[in-house]
Parts: C-alpha cells; structure tokens; sequence
C-alpha cells in the first residue's frame, strides 16, 4: 500500500515538530536541572530566555527555508543560534548543558550554501570538540561531539533536500497529467485539421468556379454545385469519424488508455482483465465511464492508486473504478462530467453511482444490461402525425 503524500505545509510542520522534539531532548533535561534542582531565579530565568530563543529561531529559520524563503538576514539568525548554544555550558556541563554545543549544526547546511555549508561545517567539528575540551567535557562526550556535528549537519542538509525532492515530485505529477490532457486536445484538433482542411478548400474552389460560370454556363454550375453537395457530405462523414474515435471506441481501448496514463502521472494502476466476449453495446458507455474517471483521478484527487474492476454479472455488465486521494465534497456535489455520464447510463438502461466512500476514497461504478436496450416504438408518434 503506498502512503497517500499530505500538503507540502503539513510535511514541512511535521518536520518542525520532529526538529523540537529533538531539540527538547538536548536542552530540556538541563533547563529542568536549573529549574527544579539549583533554585537560582537569575539562572533559571537566563536559561530558559536562551533556550526559548534557540527554540524560536532554530524553527523559525527551518520553516523559511523548506519554503524556499531563504535570505542573507538568516546567517545572523545562525550566528545567533550558536552563541546562545556556546554560552549555555557556561553554567555547567555536568548537568547536560554540554549538549547543546550540537543544536547549530543542524542549520549549517540549511541556511548557508553548500559550497559554503561543507568548510563551516568542517571548521565546527573541530572547534565544537576543542570548546568542549576547554569547557571540561569527558573524553567520550568529546568524541561525541567531533562525530555528532557533522552528522548534524548532515541531516539537516537531507531533511530539507528530501522535502524539496516531494514538493517538485507533486508539480512534476500535475505537470504530467496537464500534459496528457493537452497532448490528447492537440491530436484531436490534428485530425480534425486533416480531415477539415482538404475538403472545405475544395468546397470553396468549387464555389468559386461556379460563381465565375453562373452566367455564362449554368449547367456547369448545376455541375459544381452537385460536387460541392458531395464534398460536404463526405466532410460530415469524415468528421462524425473522426468523433467516432473518440467516443465509440471499444472499452478495452479505453481501459488500456486510462492505465498508461495514470501510470505516466505517477498513480498506480494496473490494467484490467477485459474478455474479448463483451457486447458490442456495453463499449461506447463504459468506454466514456473509464475517460470521465480518468479525467477526475488526474484533476480532483490526490491519488496515489487506482483499481478498475470489469465483470459481468446477471444480464449486466459492470466497471467499478476506486481511487484514493479523494477530496472531501458535499453530499449532491457532483461535477457536469458525472452527470453527464449518469444521463449516458440511464440511456443505455444502466445503473450510475459515483462518490467518496468515507474511507478517503472515490468509486465509480457502472452497469450496462448485456442485452440491447429496445429503442422506443416510432408507432404513436407517426400515428399522431398521420392525425
């Protein structure tokens, strides 16, 4: 099952919060020391100013960052993230204090340039350890922090990058699916422009000839105008075609076209088993059932899967299409397309339902009788003419 992706705000707050937590863990423990165990009002109220602004500026720039809001103002903001974090184990490293010589690592590679980032970082593990020596840390807390810095730094650099990475990944999703739309849009106008543009300038050379004859020649111009007849009615014929193409082709055309397209936009879809048996009548409906829910998977949803379903059952034959990622809608909102199809079902003699399922996902379900529907009889119609 894959994870549906939030919001680039809610993955960027979630890493925020995950950042605090993590902060939480290097300089609370300490604030709690001063607070509770030395009773020193100056020191507790020294600490816990440092430890809020470190806390405030520490999220403050990693938001601004992850939203592609950087500035030049945010290396102060660094620069003041580090002395706040230097001067804190002034009050004393054996209660914990020493563990914030690691929080400015965290930002060097998310507020300064990379070709920048890697010497300051460079420089930071040698002189956190350094500091630390002279501030009177343990050996081992000192080869901590000669190894946790730069791995700090590390994976405040692939935080961001990763969220950066999911952000263009969902616009080059959209990208795809508004390219697909345009690309099936311009072959559509091609062929029209193929078909369309040879015969309606032959229909106007043709008038033009039987205007320059309509004096001198009428049978000439009873002639050219038989052709021009001729010329429209084929172009008509050559249109409804071209339309035919797209509206009455068969479903397994239109399943495979669904699939492939939805696969390009990053969606998972697998192409569904379709007996060759189907009647011929059940196509030109469910056919545009798989275009209309495939325009929707593409337009109106976040979806990551979708699963189409094609059985017959009874005297009917049905398509279930279920994606997640679904919008949450009103009860009765539906767009023109699904009305649209739900008045192309019931012509048919089918049955149309689709919406959210409460789970998070949208199913369209179609049934079609296997049978023809049998047309209305033209008798009392022509027996109300001939009254």
């Amino acid at each position: 099952m894959q994870p549906r992706i939030p919001r680039p705000t809610v993955i960027a707050a979630i890493i925020v919060g995950m950042t605090a937590v993590t902060l939480a863990g290097f300089l609370l423990p300490a604030l709690w020391y001063e607070a509770f165990d030395r009773h020193d009002p100056a020191r507790v109220a020294f600490s816990a100013a440092g430890v809020a602004t470190a806390f405030a500026l520490y999220a403050r720039m990693l938001w601004l960052n992850m939203m592609r809001r950087t500035a030049p103002g945010h290396r102060f903001g660094l620069a003041a993230i580090a002395a706040i974090c230097w001067t804190l184990p002034l009050l004393g490293v054996g209660h914990g204090w020493g563990n914030a010589l690691l929080v400015p690592a965290g930002l060097i590679a998310v507020v300064l340039p990379l070709r920048q980032a890697i010497p300051v970082a460079a420089a930071a593990a040698v002189l956190t350890p350094v500091y630390g020596v002279l501030l009177g840390l343990p050996a081992l807390s000192v080869l901590y922090e000669m190894v946790g810095v730069p791995l700090a730094a590390f994976s405040g650099y692939v935080q961001v990058w990763l969220f950066h990475v999911v952000q263009e990944l969902r616009e080059a999703r959209a990208e795809v699916a508004r390219s697909a739309v345009g690309e099936e849009r311009l072959r559509f106008a091609r062929d029209l422009h193929d078909v369309l543009g040879h015969s309606l300038q032959a229909v106007a050379l043709r008038a033009e000839v039987a205007e320059r004859y309509l004096d001198r020649d009428p049978g000439r111009v009873r002639k050219e105008l038989t052709e021009i007849q001729t010329m429209a009615r084929d172009s008509v014929r050559d249109v409804r075609e071209v339309v035919r193409g797209y509206r009455a082709t068969s479903l397994r055309t239109e399943l495979d076209g669904m699939s492939a397209v939805l696969r390009a936009a990053g969606i998972r879809c697998d192409r569904p088993e379709v007996s060759p048996e189907l009647p011929a009548h059940v196509h030109e409906p469910l056919g545009w059932v798989a275009r209309e829910a495939a325009t929707n998977v593409l337009r109106h949803s976040s979806a990551t899967w979708c699963e189409i379903t094609v059985r017959t059952g009874g005297d009917h034959v049905h398509v279930e299409i279920v994606n997640d990622g679904a919008p949450r809608r009103a009860a009765g909102d539906s767009g023109s397309g699904l009305t649209g199809l739900a008045e192309r079902i019931a012509a048919a003699g089918g049955r149309f339902s689709a919406g959210p399922s409460g789970d998070g996902t949208f199913r369209v379900t179609a049934a079609v009788p296997a049978s023809p529907a049998v047309p209305a009889s033209p008798a009392a119609p022509a027996a109300r003419g001939e009254a």
